[in-house]
């Protein structure tokens, strides 16, 4: 195949199951296959589509590590893939995967790939309580600390697995995207100056239009339509999970979920003789990651610079502008991620365009690294309809720390820019240099950033503070675990407050003055 070659998205395949035994759940090899026949039905290519494939590559499956899984999958497809891919974890990676594949294409190393991912999260759940677990599931896949045996013939790997957090913020919560997300939150508000009613608020306006999205997507884990009201409004079905948001505003993990995509050469597209309103082009995308790696030592943690930078990849890359698409689909784990993705990419949070295509994370499911492939099926299906539109995905890992963006479009999009042809898509490291962190401060302090964490009755049980001493140099404390206190802290605006720091144990506290 020649080099320069359009990578085009043949065909997507999409699977949920919301009610799933876990002692008859699919073994994830034998459902990615599957859902590789249903992706190539979906192109109109059917088997002689899927005999052409030559690379395989896989998104992290909890629970299920075969020594080689994209060669597991291809044996089950009956194919032998000569390129084997797996990825590291994070909510970009799905999205890096098709950019990686794409390129290859482009520059004639592959012909026919799979690109799959899988998790079967509310299985593992369901089994876990039980204590029977699936037949599928690798012994010591599930302990971090299990030993991991040699492998050889090992996949090449995408990407990394680098942890978000250090232990100093793990010991002090900020440990979990549930507790990183509020944080940061609360700083974007502080920064925008806005009262914590009137944010809470557009949080419930912001992801009113995911629901609406979520109801009429098949394949969402909630297929329900909420007000803006019913999202942000505490109540037993709706309690606080930490302080700004709501558990309809945190993204669902625990699903049954699967996709598959089929990504070709226009060379091939043609030799198989699928039609062109099935095809969706690839134009390009970008990947970045923060400089200032871990939260506390952001420069700004009410922002995501390295986001900003992998906008402007993007749109050297393709030429396009945020106003020249049709639809997106911003990566949508938490509230924060979408208000920062309008900020980078210039779009207004009420676009009439609408920020999803799935109903986003909270609504039609996360599961696990990968969300993106169901948005990038979702967005094809969504442009095949509109022959000449345009399409925009984004993801985003860890805490607003790694980001990923492709460009698709219908119809006939134009020649392929010759220089796609020796591009190849390498992480841009972006944003202003971390600050210094004390893990032993002392004294007079101010605030940052903060939330405050709830327990599963509704009750404030932890503060978490990012704040900077007079020195200017940051630190992350707890604050008095007394839950009127917390109460009382929740009730006002902290960013800017001052206070005292001080090692209390392994930790450190502080204290509003």
């Amino acid at each position: 195949m020649a080099a320069g070659s359009r990578p085009v998205l043949a065909g997507v395949a999409q699977w949920i199951a919301r009610d799933l035994d876990p002692a008859s759940s699919p073994d994830p090899g034998v459902l990615m296959a599957q859902l590789a026949h249903q992706a190539a039905e979906d192109a109109g290519g059917g088997r002689r589509l899927l005999e052409r494939i030559d690379t395989v590559g896989l998104i992290p499956v909890a629970g299920w590590a075969p020594e080689n899984g994209p060669r597991r999958i291809a044996e089950e497809i009956g194919v032998a893939a000569a390129k084997e891919i797996e990825t590291g974890t994070g909510g970009e990676i799905g999205l890096t995967l098709v950019n990686a594949v794409a390129e290859r294409i482009a520059r004639g190393e592959s012909g026919v790939a799979l690109v799959t991912g899988c998790n079967l999260f509310r299985v593992l759940e369901d089994a876990g309580r039980t204590g029977a677990m699936p037949e599928w599931v690798t012994p010591g896949a599930l302990d971090p600390d299990s030993p991991k045996p040699a492998r050889t013939g090992a996949p090449e790997v995408l990407g990394h697995s680098k942890m978000g957090h250090d232990a100093h913020e793990a010991r002090h919560g900020l440990d979990a995207p549930i507790h990183v997300y509020p944080l940061i939150e609360n700083a974007l508000r502080a920064r925008r100056g806005r009262s914590l009613d009137a944010h809470r608020d557009a949080l419930g306006r912001l992801f009113a239009p995911f629901t609406r999205v979520a109801a009429k997507n098949p394949y969402a884990w909630f297929p329900v339509e909420r007000s803006a009201r019913e999202l942000v409004e505490p109540t037993g079905a709706n309690r606080m999970i930490a302080y700004p948001y709501t558990k309809y505003l945190n993204a669902v993990l625990a699903t049954n979920q699967a996709a598959a995509l089929l990504l070709c050469s226009e060379e091939e597209a043609d030799r198989l003789g699928i039609a062109r309103e099935r095809r969706v082009h690839w134009l390009g995308g970008a990947h970045t990651e923060e400089r200032a790696w871990l939260v506390s030592q952001r420069p700004e943690v009410g922002g995501a610079p390295s986001m900003r930078a992998c906008a402007e990849r993007l749109g050297a890359r393709t030429g396009l502008a945020a106003a020249d698409f049709d639809a997106l689909d911003f990566y949508s784990c938490f509230p924060v991620a979408v208000e920062l993705a309008c900020e980078a990419y210039g779009v207004a949070e009420d676009d009439p365009r609408g920020l999803t295509v799935t109903g986003g994370l909270p609504y039609a499911g996360g599961p696990g690294s990968a969300y993106t492939l169901h948005s990038v099926a979702a967005m094809a299906e969504r442009l095949r309809e509109r022959p000449g539109a345009r399409g925009l995905t984004t993801g985003n890992g860890w805490y607003l720390t790694k980001h990923s963006a492709c460009a698709w479009a219908s119809g006939d999009p134009g020649a392929a820019p010759a220089a796609r042809a020796a591009e190849r898509d390498e992480p841009a490291v972006a944003g202003p240099e971390p600050l210094a962190r004390e893990d032993a401060a002392r004294g007079p302090a101010r605030v940052v950033a903060y939330t405050v964490d709830y327990d599963r009755s509704g009750a404030p049980a932890r503060g978490i503070v990012v704040g900077e001493t007079d020195a200017g140099r940051r630190f992350v404390a707890n604050t008095p675990d007394d839950p009127a206190w917390l109460a009382d802290f929740a009730a006002e605006e902290r960013v800017g407050a001052t206070g005292t720091v001080a090692p209390d144990g392994a930790r450190l506290r502080f204290d509003a003055r």
